[in-house]
Formats: C-alpha cells, structure tokens, sequence
C-alpha cells in the first residue's frame, strides 16, 4: 500500500472514548471470581485531568460519549495536542453504529499528509472479533512472546485469567523482551478498511503491565509495513492508564490492508509489555473470499438488532404488546434502586390468570447489568413469538397455548444504563455489573443450602423440616439485611407463581450451569454437589447447550480459562466455581421451581453488528429449553368431593426433594423418562401412592391424586367447629360406650 492510496481515504476527526472503571464492591461472602478494582471510573477521570496525554494526535478518549449527542464534532485545523473545539462531545458507539447503518458513506474528501486536517465526517467500524472470538487464534501473532499462556492468541479484548495464573491461560499477549520492536499482529484474512484499536492491560491478580503508548502499521503482504502517519511524523496513539478500562483510538484516515500490527512505543514503568486488543475493521466487497463465506451466519428473521436504552425497551414491549394484545401482557414485579420499574411481558392463550394444568415458565437476564447478550436476546424472543403466532406457526402456538410464559429482560436496568451509557466496546468487563447499591443480585438469596444440609446433619429431615420449600432465615427479612431491592421483587414473585421452569440469561462464557451452585464441603473453592435431582438438571442443560450452535462445538476456542466443550457445554456450578446465595439454589430449594443459568456468550457486550448471529446461535435453545417445562409428570390432587387441595406434597420414591401443589391443587413434577412410584400427602389427609410413567416423547404424563380426610384431621375439626369443648353425649349412650369397654377388656 503507498502513501498516496491512503491519502485517498476519507479523513477522520480523532476519536478515542475512555470508558469507566466500575465500583467493584460487595459483599464479602460472596465467592465471586471476577477481578476487583480499587478505584472508580470517576477518579480515574480526576486523575488524568492532572496527567499529560502522552499522544501527539488528540486524545478525546477521556470524553464522557453521552454528552450532547445532538451536536456533531467541528472539523479540526491542523493536527496538534489539542483539538479545536474541546466543549463538543459525541454520541455513543452504539447510537454512531445505528446512523452509520442508516446513512450512506459520503464521498471521501482528499487529505494533505503535511497539513493533517480531518474532516468533520466521521467513519468507525465495528470490532472485527477478537473478543467474540471470530478472529481464530491462528489469525495473531506476535513478534515475541514470554510464554504459550501469555502469546499471540491470549490478546484478546476483555479475556480472563482467573484468579491461578498458569502457562495455559493468562489474561493477555506479553512480549518475551521489553523494547520498541515488539508488535502485535492481526491477519485479516482479506482486505480490510482498519478505522481505529481498542487496548486494554494484563487481566491479573498479581501483575501491573499495560502500554501507555503505540504505534499502528497496515500491510498487504507482511513483509511491507506502512506506519500511520501525522503529516511526515509517524502517529503515536495514547495508550492505557491503568490495565482494566478499556481505552479506543479512531484513525484520523482509515487505512486499507491484510494485516494490521500494533507496536507498543512505551509502557507502565514498573510493568511489562502486555495488552488485550480489539480491532475495528470493515471488511471490503470480495465475493470470492472463503473465509468470509465460511463464516457469514445470516438470519431471516425480521427483528429489531440494536441494542435498547431503558426507554426503548420499554417502548419495544408496548410495541409487541400492541401487535399482539390477545396472548400478551405487560407488568412490572417491583421497581430498581433508582427507581426503574423491572417490567416483564407475559405471553400466553389467556394471560393474566393461571390456569389449572398449564405450567409457568420464566425467563429472566441482566442481574448483571454489563450482560447485556441475554437482555437483547429476551427483546427479540418476543419480538420472534408474537410474529410466529400470528403468522400461524405450529411449534409457537402450540408453545403459547399449552404454556404461561413470563420474559424480564432487565431486572438491573441502573447497572445496564450505565454500560449502555459507555458502549458496548469501551464498558470493560465490570462496569454496571453491579446493583447501584453494590450488590451482586444473583448472588444476593439467602444461602439456603446451609440451612438444608445442617438440617440433614442433625437428621431433622423430615421430622422437623422439609427436604423442599426451606424457610428464609428472619434476618433476611429484615430492614437492615444486606438485599437490593431488585432481590426482594424477585423473591415476591417467585412466591406469587407457581413457576415450574426457569433460565436466568448470563455473559462473558458459553456454558449452561445448574445447583447446587455452593459447594457441600467448607473451605473448598470447587467440588461436584449434585442436588437429588441432578439426572434431570443435567438433561434440561444439555437440552439448551446440546441445539446452541457453539456450546458443544469441540473446535469452539475457549472463552476464558474453561474447555467446557468436552462436557458438553454444561457443568455443575459448584463444579465452576462456589457461590452462596445463588437464584438458582434458592428457587430449587424455596420453590417448585428448577432454575439454571446459561452464559450465553464470550462477549458480555456484543457489538449491535453480532446480534443477528448471536440471535441465531440461541434461537433454537430458548425454544427446545421452553419446551422441556412439559417433561416428566402432571397432574391435580382433589379430595373426595372433587375440589383442589393446595400445599399437597408430591414425592417421587428415591429422590430426596419433593414439591407442592398450587392454589387449585394441581402440580408439575420434572422428570425423566422412567417409571416412578408417586405418592400425594397433604395435612389432614390420608396418603395415595401411584405408578406414573414418563416417555420419551414430548408431553408431561397425567397422573392424578384423590386422597381423604383422615379420622383424626375430621375431629379436630369438629372440636373446633365446637371452640374445641368436649362434645356432650346421651347418658345411655356413654354407659353403653364404657360397657363395651369392659368387655373387650380396655
């Protein structure tokens, strides 16, 4: 490529967004692997207002991308430290991606090397895929290397190391040799227009090692390098202040090639060469290309791809609920810290009533508000729902009939606005993950597994507790307990619906877990603790990993540190890693409901442009997962007089958790296929035990229940319909009563 070919490129104003660094507090019970921070986005800003940028080209990376998003960027005179108008910001990634997809590309304006003036327009690719992994290890490489767990194919935005770094995953590229000459390369595979680089530092517990400055080269071939240049003076892009926030740099001039290579100019003075890279690129018209044919993952589905503000989710709900008013309805189960209501739609033949025999089934995503994959997913579940209904698909109406469906796709919509606020490439890996008061909220429900398996220590069980449907401790309940409101709704609506099913949507990996997510033995950090029900969890997660389109995939690049691949894209979460007070732990133990979490992808924040894939990738498991809430058994438990009896336990012989029945007496029991001895008991009632048979083909088996009064539940009631007095009988009658009992000798 010549000098003169990128002279023909469209001029670009400097862009650089510094995103925050989230408040990464909380509770210390909580076994969390992610890494802690120990100082706010907001003093980190404080802090480089007081620093030189070490760039020679302008450096707007500090600018907060929300500000005045009306008002576009002036043109800039001649290149220096400083642009000319520093008061105008701009829109966010997400809000430039959705114009520049609208509005055609202008006609480049020509640009003098040695005047360096930008141009007022503006052009920004979307990553090209480091982090979502689209770009395959063989694709980078670099010019030295410490060690295999610290090469080319670790430099990847946003990767972890975990909390043991090893030789086989560590959270970056780190060069073998500390000097000007080492480089980072991306392989494009095809001609490419490069529009700007995101760095990030080393993911570590131990070490300080980021770039503070950079230089950018293009080739065609790998042998010829060209250097971007500020007028005859190779450009020098400011680089990281710290290793976790992620800071960009636009190109003034987009710049065409193969390969691109980024070449550390300085770095952390008491650190090393190290960093994490996303490219934005465009690829250019090659009808030809293999591996652009390979890897093209195109939908049909007529949705709306973008990512949603607060209000625009809200706006897409009513706007679904409009389409489609007859199975679908809009509530909210309570309001966030700041005051956000958690709103959910309902999607179902007659919504708003449960119906006798027709199970509840839920959806929820973004307890970590930073995870923002399943919370757009959810928007376009029901976006896909409402149309297949309508347009009269089989599978779809037979789901929302047979089925009461509850989709909340935000339930931490504060620590989504401020992800959204930054961007989807520029929030780091914490920020918004939290609730605004600091709280993790899926790993804020009471432990109950303690208090489960104390009581199976002391042998309490069934004696004096239930193996099922565990009490919540009183100091939960409290004021001053440490729960998000965002906690409590959730808990106040488990308790309302009888949900039977339930995925909670999370980010940042590719695996589906289920409990006991809290391992059995104290002190341990990570051990199998299978619950009595782990035959059947093990098919519900594999029934969602097993039709994703990566989850099982062997040749699927690891997300982080895990290969969870060769277990078929599920494990057990105390297997993972341990974690008290799980959504999951707690809705099987305080509820009939079996819950598990599906990391539904590597990248938490997905660039708008992967939506349509990532759609594609778990369209096909939000249904097949849907449709596993009618496996096993179902049925209604009556008394003699043919009315529901509410609260009945239902046990199957030879698991150690039983369920309840709900308001009407009838029940849902997940199961495999098998035979199954049953039993039905409620207070005050003689037991019944039944033969129930599960299939193999899809539909729960019907398996009713009538039990009676027992002798001693019938005088109580009468004592107390006689405010418990002794009942007065006959003399003849009560000599006739102690004559009898003399004969037969009591």
């Amino acid at each position: 490529m010549t000098r003169q070919r990128l002279s023909l490129l469209t001029p670009l104003a400097l862009l650089g967004l510094l995103a925050g660094l989230a408040d990464l507090s909380r509770a210390s019970e909580d076994e969390d692997y992610y890494m802690q921070e120990l100082l706010t986005r907001e003093q980190y800003n404080q802090v480089q207002m007081l620093e030189k940028p070490v760039a020679s080209i302008p450096d707007r990376s500090r600018e907060h991308p929300s500000q005045n998003p009306g008002k576009k960027v002036a043109k800039g005179g001649r290149q220096t430290d400083k642009t000319t108008d520093d008061t105008k910001s701009v829109k966010t990634a997400n809000k430039k991606a959705e114009k520049t997809k609208k509005s055609p590309l202008k006609t480049p304006n020509s640009i003098s090397e040695g005047e360096g003036h930008y141009s007022a327009l503006k052009q920004e690719c979307p990553p090209m895929g480091l982090e979502t992994l689209k770009i395959d290890d063989f694709q980078l490489h670099a010019s030295t290397t410490k060690r295999y767990g610290l090469g080319a194919h670790r430099g990847r935005l946003n990767i972890q190391a975990g909390l043991y770094e090893d030789d086989l995953y560590d959270g970056a590229w780190c060069a073998g040799r500390d000097d000007p000459l080492q480089w980072f390369e991306v392989d494009a595979r095809r001609l490419t227009k490069f529009t700007g680089v995101i760095t990030q530092g080393r993911s570590s517990l131990w070490s300080s090692d980021w770039v503070t400055s950079y230089k950018v080269m293009v080739s065609n071939d790998s042998h010829t390098w060209i250097t971007l240049k500020n007028g005859s003076e190779d450009l020098i892009f400011s680089g990281n202040r710290e290793k976790e926030i992620p800071v960009r740099n636009i190109f003034p001039v987009p710049v065409i090639g193969r390969y691109i290579r980024v070449n550390p100019r300085s770095w952390f003075n008491s650190g090393n060469i190290c960093m994490r890279v996303e490219i934005l690129g465009c690829p250019m018209p090659d009808p030809n290309n293999y591996y652009h044919r390979r890897n093209e993952v195109i939908t049909t589905d007529n949705l709306d791809f973008r990512h949603h503000s607060y209000k625009e989710m809200r706006q897409l709900m009513k706007v679904v609920n409009e389409m489609c008013p007859n199975i679908t309805r809009i509530y909210n189960i309570g309001k966030s810290h700041s005051g956000l209501k958690l709103y959910a739609i309902e999607i179902s033949d007659n919504p708003g009533e449960h119906e006798a025999g027709e199970p509840e089934f839920r959806y929820t995503a973004g307890a970590h508000g930073n995870e923002v994959l399943g919370r757009e997913l959810l928007l376009l579940l029901m976006q896909f729902m409402c149309q297949e209904y309508l347009s009269g698909n089989p599978r779809i109406r037979h789901l929302v009939e047979e089925t009461r469906i509850h989709l909340l796709p935000s339930v931490n919509p504060d620590g989504y606005e401020k992800a959204f606020e930054v961007g989807s490439e520029l929030s780091g890996w914490s920020l918004g993950r939290w609730s605004n008061d600091g709280i993790d909220i899926h790993h804020n429900f009471p432990d109950l597994d303690s208090i489960l398996w104390e009581a199976e220590a002391k042998k309490w069980i069934p004696r004096k507790m239930f193996n099922h449907h565990v009490p919540i401790p009183e100091w939960y309940l409290s004021k001053n307990a440490s729960v998000a409101v965002e906690t409590r709704a959730l808990i106040a609506w488990m308790e309302k619906m009888p949900f039977v099913l339930g995925g909670n949507l999370q980010g940042g990996e590719l695996v589906v877990t289920f409990p006991y997510d809290k391992t059995r033995t104290q002190g341990v950090s990570r051990e199998p603790t299978p619950t009595p029900d782990d035959h059947v969890f093990r098919w519900l997660a594999f029934s969602y990993a097993s039709t994703h389109r990566l989850m099982t995939d062997a040749s699927q690049r690891v997300c982080h540190t895990e290969a969870f691949a060769k277990e078929d894209g599920t494990i057990n979460g105390a297997s993972w890693h341990t974690a008290a007070g799980s959504m999951n732990d707690f809705s099987y133990l305080h509820t009939n409901c079996f819950e598990l979490s599906m990391y539904v992808g590597c990248d938490k924040f997905p660039h708008e442009s992967e939506l349509p894939e990532e759609w594609e990738n778990n369209r096909e498991s939000l249904l097949v997962f849907m449709e596993q809430v009618h496996r096993g058994i179902r049925g209604v438990v009556r008394d003699l007089q043919g009315r529901g009896i509410a609260n009945a336990i239902i046990s199957v012989e030879g698991i150690g958790h039983d369920i309840r029945t709900a308001a009407d007496g009838d029940y849902w029991r997940l199961l495999n296929p098998g035979e199954y001895r049953v039993t039905a008991r409620a207070e005050g009632y003689s037991f019944a035990i039944k033969k129930c048979e599960v299939g193999y083909e899809m539909g729960a088996t019907r398996c009713d229940f009538v039990i009676g009064r027992t002798n001693l539940s019938r005088i109580k009631e009468i004592m107390e319909k006689f405010n418990k007095q002794p009942i007065r009988l006959p003399v003849r009658q009560l000599q006739a009563r102690r004559s009898r009992a003399r004969r037969l000798g009591t």
